[in-house]
C-alpha cells in the first residue's frame, strides 16, 4: 500500500491553489476508542463473553484469540462497523489498534473478515445460551441497588432477510421475510433502560416464543441485585394473551400488558364513551367559538374482564380520550393492584422509551442485519451488537449532566468517537494529538475522569509510585505496552470468578 499519490489540485481559494497528497503519517478517524476502552475495562464485558466460549482451538495455530476477536467485534460496532467488510477496511488503523491493545505502529492488525466470519459461525447453541445469561447478568448488576420494583420490557421486531438464511419466513404484517427477533429491556424504580437481552426467532414466531427462556435468567439476574423487588413485565397487545397470563401467574410477576379491541369490549365500555362525550359537551357549551374545545380530553376506568378462552378473570384497564371529533379507546391488562386506572395506563406508555432503544439497536448498530446463512451465527451476531450496545450504555452513564446525555446513540458517536487523530507511538508513551479545534475537549476530559476513576475519586489501576499516582488516560494507553500472559491471566481469574457467580449460581 502506497504512503502517497501525486498531489491532487482542487478550485482555488483566496487566490492559492488547494492540493491534497496522501502523506500525513498514521492517522485515526476513530480516536473516540480511548473513550470505550476504559468503559471496556470498567464492565470486563469482553473476557466474560470469552470464557463463555469453548476453548477448543490449537494455540499454537492461533494467531487472534476469542478476547481479541470479541474486542475487536464488539469496539467496531460501536464505533458504526456494520459487519465482517466494514471491519476489514479498518483492521490497520491505529486508534482501533490501541482500543484493542494493540501498539498502533508495531502491533499486528486486528482479526480480518474470514476470521471474524468463521468466528461467528463456529459458535455453539450452549455458547450462545452462555453469551446472553452473560449480558442478562450485566443489566440486571446495573440496576439500582434495592428498588421497589425491575421492569421487563419485552417487544419484537424484524430482521428483514435478503438471503437464505434458516428459520427466515414471510411475514404478513411487515411484508417481507425477515426475522422476529425479540429485544428485552429492564430498569428499576424508572431509571434508564438497560440492554438485557436480543433473541433471535423465526419469521413467523408467536409472540411466547422464546418469552420463556429469556425471562428465566434475566429474572435470576435481578434477584441477585435486587432480592426483594418485584418483577413486572411490560409489552404491547401482541403479548396480551392467555399463554403470557399463565406465564406471570407462573411466576408470580407482575405484568401490564396491551390488549387488542374487541366486540366485547367496546360494548363494556359504553358508559365511559358517554362520560367522556358528557365532559366534551360541557366544554363545548364553555368554549362555544373553540371548534377544538374538549380534545385531548381523557377518561380512565379500571374493569374486570375475562376472555372465552382464558382461566381466570383479569383486570382490565381503559383510557378513552377524545381526539378530532371522536373517543379512540386504548385498552391494557395488569396485576398492579396499587395503581389506579391512569397510572397504570401511564406505566404501560413508558414502554415507548424501550422502543426508542430498538430503533436505535437497528439504525445506530446494525441490529437487523443478519446476513448469516446459519440461523446460530445470526444469533451470535445479535449478541454482540448488542454487547457494543452495553458498552455505549456504559458511556451514557457517565454523560449524565453533559448536554448529550439525553442525545440518541448516532449522535454520541459522531461527536464524541468518529474522531480524527494523528497518532505517534515512542518508547514510553502512545500519542493522540487531536484537532486544535477539536469543539468536544471539555467533555472527552470530563468524561476520561469519570470513566477512569473509580468510587473514591482516585483513577483505576493506579499505583503508588512514591509521587503522582500514574492513571486517567495515559494509564489506559499504557496497559497496551503490559506483558499479555500477566494481563490474560489475571483477565481469566475475574472472569472465571464472574461466571461462578452469576452464571452457574442459583439466586
Amino acid at each position: 500500500m502506497p504512503t502517497s499519490t501525486l498531489p491532487l489540485d482542487f478550485p482555488a481559494v483566496a487566490g492559492r491553489t488547494v492540493t491534497a497528497v496522501c502523506d500525513g503519517g498514521d492517522v485515526t478517524s476513530d480516536a473516540g476508542g480511548l473513550l470505550l476502552k476504559p468503559a471496556d475495562i470498567k464492565l470486563q464485558l469482553p473476557p466474560r463473553l470469552a470464557e463463555a466460549c469453548r476453548a477448543g482451538r490449537q494455540a499454537r495455530k492461533v494467531e487472534h484469540t476469542l478476547l481479541a476477536m470479541l474486542q475487536a467485534r464488539i469496539f467496531g460496532s460501536a464505533q458504526g462497523d456494520e459487519d465482517g467488510n466494514d471491519f476489514d477496511r479498518v483492521k490497520s488503523d491505529p486508534g482501533c489498534k490501541v482500543a484493542c491493545d494493540r501498539l498502533p505502529a508495531t502491533g499486528t492488525d486486528r482479526a480480518s473478515q474470514p476470521t471474524l466470519s468463521r468466528f461467528e459461525n463456529a459458535r455453539m447453541s450452549t455458547e450462545l445460551v452462555r453469551m446472553g445469561a452473560t449480558l442478562m447478568a450485566t443489566a440486571g448488576a446495573h440496576l439500582p441497588r434495592n428498588p421497589k420494583r425491575g421492569v421487563i420490557d419485552v417487544d419484537p421486531t424484524d430482521a428483514p432477510c435478503h438471503g437464505q438464511q434458516q428459520l427466515s419466513f414471510f411475514n404478513g404484517f411487515y411484508d417481507a421475510h425477515c426475522y422476529l427477533p425479540l429485544q428485552v429491556t429492564v430498569q428499576g424504580d424508572g431509571g434508564r433502560q438497560w440492554p438485557a437481552a436480543a433473541l433471535l426467532r423465526s419469521g413467523k414466531a408467536g409472540p411466547t416464543v422464546g418469552l420463556a427462556s429469556g425471562l428465566r435468567p434475566l429474572g435470576r439476574a435481578i434477584r441477585r441485585q435486587c432480592p426483594r423487588a418485584r418483577i413486572a413485565l411490560r409489552a404491547d397487545s401482541s403479548f396480551g394473551c392467555d399463554a403470557v397470563l399463565r406465564l406471570c401467574h407462573a411466576r408470580a410477576l407482575d405484568y401490564t400488558l396491551g390488549l387488542k379491541s374487541n366486540a366485547v369490549l367496546e360494548r363494556l365500555t359504553t358508559c365511559v364513551k358517554a362520560k367522556l362525550a358528557a365532559q366534551v359537551a360541557q366544554a363545548r357549551t364553555a368554549a362555544p367559538d373553540d371548534p377544538h374545545a374538549g380534545d385531548g380530553l381523557r377518561v380512565y376506568q379500571l374493569f374486570p374482564y375475562q376472555a372465552g378462552s382464558w382461566a381466570r378473570w383479569e383486570r382490565g384497564g381503559l383510557r378513552a380520550e377524545w381526539t378530532r371529533g371522536t373517543s379512540t379507546p386504548r385498552f391494557i391488562l395488569t396485576n398492579r393492584i396499587d395503581l389506579t386506572g391512569r397510572e397504570a395506563y401511564l406505566h404501560y406508555c413508558g414502554r415507548g422509551a424501550g422502543e426508542n432503544r430498538i430503533k436505535e439497536f437497528k439504525r445506530d448498530l446494525a441490529g437487523g442485519r443478519t446476513s448469516c446463512h446459519r440461523c446460530l451465527a445470526n444469533q451470535c451476531r445479535l449478541l454482540l451488537h448488542l454487547a457494543a450496545a452495553v458498552l455505549l450504555a456504559v458511556l451514557q452513564d457517565a454523560l449524565a449532566g453533559t448536554p448529550l446525555a439525553s442525545a440518541q446513540m448516532g449522535t454520541r458517536r459522531t461527536r464524541l468517537l468518529k474522531v480524527g487523530a494523528q497518532v505517534g507511538q515512542t518508547c514510553r508513551r502512545i500519542w493522540f494529538h487531536l484537532p486544535t479545534s477539536f469543539p468536544a475537549q471539555a467533555l472527552w476530559a470530563r468524561l476520561c475522569q469519570r470513566l477512569t476513576c473509580g468510587p473514591t475519586g482516585r483513577e483505576s489501576g493506579a499505583q503508588d509510585t512514591g509521587g503522582t499516582p500514574s492513571g486517567g488516560l495515559a494509564h489506559v494507553l499504557r496497559s497496551c505496552e503490559r506483558p499479555k500472559d500477566v494481563r490474560s491471566l489475571v483477565i481469566r481469574t475475574i472472569s472465571t470468578v464472574w461466571q461462578g457467580e452469576h452464571i452457574t449460581s442459583r439466586p
